[in-house]
């Protein structure tokens, strides 16, 4: 459906995050995830993407579908994107930070993460991760944006 996957990698209470080298939302800590490649399935691009990323191998049963975000307009190619949870397990030995070509790795706390006053993750993400940290459901969240500012976020569920 759409041309790009972003994933949340858990450990613990902690998600692995990039500091983003390039846009969109660059200079902001995000997921990790990339661009769907010609006849390429979703759940193998995002596998690929973290591999690539990050160096960590996960297995499918280790990554949960969790719908997909769009927006009318923002600073990206195309509008919208796939969503997944990768749960690593807790003992899990990942050191950070670690420079990527894609930006900075390194674990951040869920509460960091989804705080109203953390301006420095994506400003989109504290509106619909705790729902997908949380859910089993599915969802489709649709951010309204306005000058680059974030007017709103939606969630409707997917059925």
């Amino acid at each position: 459906m759409f041309t790009y996957t972003l994933a949340f990698i858990q450990r613990k209470n902690e998600i692995l995050l990039v500091n983003r080298e390039k846009k969109p939302w660059m200079g902001s800590w995000n997921g990790v995830g990339g661009k769907v490649d010609a006849n390429e399935s979703i759940m193998d691009c995002i596998m690929r993407e973290i591999q690539e990323e990050t160096s960590i191998v996960v297995t499918q049963d280790q990554v949960i579908d969790k719908g997909y975000l769009t927006w009318n307009s923002f600073d990206a190619n195309g509008h919208g994107l796939h969503l997944f949870l990768v749960h690593l397990p807790d003992d899990f030995i990942y050191d950070t930070p670690k420079v990527v070509d894609e930006g900075i790795l390194d674990w951040k706390k869920i509460d960091w993460i989804i705080s109203f006053d953390n301006y420095g993750v994506a400003h989109n993400i504290p509106y619909f991760l705790p729902t997908v940290l949380c859910d089993e459901n599915r969802y489709h969240y649709h951010c309204t944006f306005e000058d680059r500012a974030l007017i709103s976020v939606t969630k409707e569920l997917i059925l």
